[in-house]
């Protein structure tokens, strides 16, 4: 599914959050929403299932604007993902991800064949962790949990407001590669909001970055990194370029000792793995 903001204004008061928006994201891409604090990568983000509505301008999602479809039937074809990862503590592993779909209808042992069929997709042994609550959970077994609740029912689109970045830098980068895999493999939609541009160069096929709610500029990782926009973006990219300076050719050379790299793998997920490296 194609998702494209054209002319979007959101106030508060007289306040601009995001000031006249025009972009559009690609059917199965993964798409990375960064910039500074306040920005407007959160409330671009929460537009697309209209947790938030624009003052101005259109939502649409495979060019129909979100406003004439019923609200539950658009929730309910698009997945969602907070920091905050919001397991209902009183119900099972099984529960919390066959959430979506009990709400939809689907019977018990429909539900449970899904959750059978997904845990394994995260590293987790069905029957091992199938009855346990989220007090039982690590925190990144607990996110691998939320993760599969929002995709439980196969959405078009994915949502995820800085999932990861409460856990450990290894629970994170493990995440991120698992999130990366599924969403190639299960071919979704992805938006993804980040602040780290560490996080954003490896995941994203493409990124926006905002400032003060105006797009400053939209394009793949590299193409923004080798021809940034204005001052901003460059500024904003300049601690993701001094991470690379501690970086020698011996470090590159354990790595590749160490992991499994492909010609098309992206430089920036070679370098996320010295990163990780560091913290064993």
């Amino acid at each position: 599914m194609t998702i494209t903001f054209k002319n979007v204004t959101k106030k508060y008061g007289d306040k601009a959050v995001l000031s006249d928006i025009n972009f559009s994201i690609e059917s199965h891409e993964f798409f990375v929403l960064a910039g500074s604090s306040g920005g407007g990568k959160t409330t671009l983000l929460k537009m697309i299932n209209r947790l938030i509505e624009p003052n101005e301008g259109q939502v649409l999602i495979d060019d129909q604007d979100i406003q004439t479809i019923n609200l539950r039937d658009l929730r309910l074809q698009i997945g969602y993902v907070l920091q905050q990862i919001a397991l209902f503590p009183n119900m099972t592993v099984l529960e919390n991800i066959g959430l979506i779909p009990t709400m939809k209808g689907w019977s018990k042992k429909e539900t449970r064949a899904r959750v059978l069929e997904l845990l394994p997709l995260v590293g987790l042994d069905a029957e091992k962790y199938l009855n346990r609550y989220p007090h039982e959970l690590s925190g990144g077994e607990a996110q691998r949990i939320g993760i599969l609740r929002a995709i439980a029912c196969k959405p078009k689109i994915i949502l995820m407001d800085e999932p990861f970045s409460a856990l450990d830098p290894i629970s994170r980068k493990q995440l991120q590669e698992l999130v990366k895999d599924l969403q190639k493999t299960l071919k979704i939609t992805t938006v993804f909001v980040t602040h780290d541009m560490s996080e954003g160069m490896a995941m994203a096929d493409r990124i926006a970055i905002l400032k003060d709610g105006e797009l400053q500029q939209v394009g793949r990782p590299q193409e923004i990194l080798n021809a940034p926009a204005n001052t901003f973006v460059a500024d904003f990219f300049t601690d993701y370029q001094q991470d690379l300076s501690q970086y020698k050719l011996k470090n590159l050379e354990q790595a590749l000792a160490r992991h499994t790299f492909s010609e098309e793998t992206p430089l920036a997920e070679i370098l996320n793995s010295l990163e990780d490296d560091a913290h064993e």
